[in-house]
């Protein structure tokens, strides 16, 4: 078993904090896990991207080749649209609707989640809504994770944990407050897509 998974956003929406909570339950699932570079990050609202691989077999390479992605995770409706190319027939995108606008000539945001819903296998949820919603909007990355994490091949109570450990190290009040995020997003792929679990 491998999983591919992009992700993808802008400097400062936390992607890395993605990235650590899904390798923090694939090992807590006993797996492989490669990262390649976190591009952008330099920058605050430049485009961030990462590749992650999870397999039960050591994995050779970190960087995943154009069409091979089981996933694209995006905190940006547009980034997600970029790494297209990676994903693999039948793949899904896991997308944000709600735009970072850092550039003035920004394309048509209906247009842009048009276009992401041609795959037919896409989950488009407002996360930076259901983040407010459940205590915090910058809680949005972990509202994300909720909604990707039925397509990871993880277990859901493992990648719950593994977000409160990521998060514990800045209190328990914080900790909670991404676990509820996490649980919102979740909820909200289930609902949108009729999976129950």
């Amino acid at each position: 078993m491998t999983t591919d998974i992009i992700l993808s956003g802008v400097g400062g929406q936390g992607i890395l904090s993605i990235a650590a909570v899904i390798g923090a339950a694939a090992l807590r699932e006993g797996l492989y896990i490669k990262q390649a570079e976190v591009h952008g990050m330099s920058q605050r609202g430049g485009d961030v991207q990462s590749n992650l691989r999870i397999s039960s077999e050591p994995i050779a390479s970190d960087l995943i080749p154009l069409g091979k992605a089981d996933l694209v995770i995006s905190l940006e409706p547009m980034e997600v649209l970029r790494y297209l190319p990676y994903l693999k027939p039948g793949g899904w995108l896991i997308t944000n609707s709600t735009p970072f606008v850092n550039i003035e000539n920004y394309p048509d945001l209906e247009a842009v989640i048009a276009a992401i819903r041609t795959t037919g296998h896409a989950v488009v949820l407002d996360v930076d809504t259901l983040a407010k919603e459940a205590g915090s909007a910058r809680a949005a990355n972990m509202v994300l994770l909720g909604a990707a994490s039925p397509f990871l091949g993880l277990e859901v109570d493992k990648m719950e944990e593994s977000v409160r450990q990521v998060f514990l190290r800045k209190g328990e009040t914080v900790a909670d407050m991404n676990v509820k995020a996490f649980r919102a997003g979740l909820e909200a792929a289930n609902s949108a897509h009729g999976i129950h679990g």
